[in-house]
């Protein structure tokens, strides 16, 4: 099997045995894979990233000096089981899975792991209780990216935004573009990205922003096309007197009800989501200043260093602050579904596909946000260049 292993951050494409599946595990070919964010980091800041997993209690993190087979958005075809599965699905039939395996007891990170092969291969292992047969007739392309696309509907869900709240995207490489065609994809009307770059913007736009900034020349908190009431704490204040001015004007009416019933419907006055898909020091704490009160923050950028916040400045403002990591099987399963049923279309994401041989160059032109977002592998193509 031919693949493609990355040691010390150079990638060699070598002949490896084929992958045994082990205990209630499926063999697959690969037909796409993707080249996520983390991989880029992964090949370049591998030990950096592993002391962060084992302080977070994952200790089977790559090692730089590992010879690791990266990839895990993927998308296949069954080839074969181990012991003890179902056999849910015959040879040849299209499937996705959640990246992660279970070797006896101890859970591994598919493609991030010595111990767990990813997808920068012809084929790849996967767990059967965490695969699915790709509905539909979707393409092999398009089933690739149910894992980013996962990614950022867990943000979305997490963030509980709401049709009728503007959403801010704040930075528009791969997750920021999947995080934009889900908000749109859950009906969310109003939808405000900014990027640096115009290649992204053009892609952000073609995602279904509905407002598309470039920071070194306007700023996305002035482009709303649909302003808050509270846009400054003093408009906070002013609210609260211009409500008791109202509920004292009714005779008799204990009007601290009225409060509890707010605070029990969270109908209080809100903010916009701010989704943080940039993940560079000094970025939140931008946002924080310049966010309204009220504000919603979700970070889904992986910011790799240490960074510094006022807390004070958020505090102030009533700021929500929460972060995400990854999905559940449930949210997997449902994009994967809303991609089938065309509910949401990652084609402005997929920018070029390479084969094994041309990973090295993909990882290149990754480095910099000029024309490329989201690069797919095909393990069958001769194509070397993006």
């Amino acid at each position: 099997m031919r693949a493609a292993v990355v040691t010390n951050t150079k990638f060699e494409v070598a002949d490896l045995p084929t992958p045994v599946p082990g205990r209630g595990q499926v063999l697959i070919n690969v037909t796409r894979c993707g080249i996520c964010g983390s991989d880029l980091h992964a090949r370049l800041h591998a030990d950096q990233l592993a002391d962060l997993a084992t302080a977070a209690g994952y200790d089977g993190f790559m090692r730089s000096d590992q010879s690791v087979v990266l990839g895990h958005e993927f998308s296949g075809e069954v080839v074969d089981y181990g012991p003890g599965c179902r056999r849910r699905w015959k040879p040849g039939t299209p499937v996705v899975a959640l990246p992660i395996l279970r070797n006896g007891k101890k859970s591994e990170m598919t493609g991030l792991s010595t111990a767990a092969p990813g997808a920068y291969a012809e084929q790849v292992v996967v767990q059967e209780s965490m695969t699915m047969p790709v509905p539909n007739g979707l393409s092999a392309e398009h089933a690739a990216l149910t894992e980013p696309m996962a990614v950022a509907w867990h943000a979305i869900r997490r963030g509980r935004v709401g049709k009728g709240q503007t959403a801010f995207v704040i930075g528009c490489g791969p997750i920021g573009l999947a995080v934009i065609s889900m908000l749109k994809a859950a009906g969310v009307r109003t939808v405000i990205a900014s990027d640096f770059s115009p290649r992204r913007r053009e892609l952000a736009t073609a995602c279904g922003a509905d407002v598309v900034v470039d920071p070194a020349t306007d700023s996305p908190w002035t482009a709303n096309p649909k302003p808050g009431r509270i846009t400054t704490v003093t408009d906070i204040l002013d609210l609260g007197f211009e409500t008791m001015d109202r509920l004292r004007r009714v005779p008799n009416l204990p009007w601290w009800y009225v409060f509890r019933l707010a605070h029990t419907l969270n109908a209080g006055p809100a903010g916009p989501a701010i989704f943080e898909c940039v993940g560079v020091p000094g970025i939140l704490d931008q946002i924080l200043t310049a966010a309204p009160p009220r504000s919603q923050v979700i970070v889904v950028g992986v910011c790799m260093e240490p960074d510094r916040i006022h807390p004070a400045t958020a505090i102030n403002k009533e700021i929500d602050l929460r972060f995400v990591l990854g999905y559940d099987p449930g949210e997997f399963r449902d994009t994967l579904h809303m991609l089938a049923n065309g509910k949401v279309d990652p084609a402005p994401l997929i920018t070029a596909t390479v084969g094994l041989d041309g990973i090295d160059n993909a990882f290149t032109t990754l480095a910099t946000p000029t024309h490329h977002a989201k690069i797919l592998i095909d393990p069958t193509s001769p194509t070397t260049t993006p």
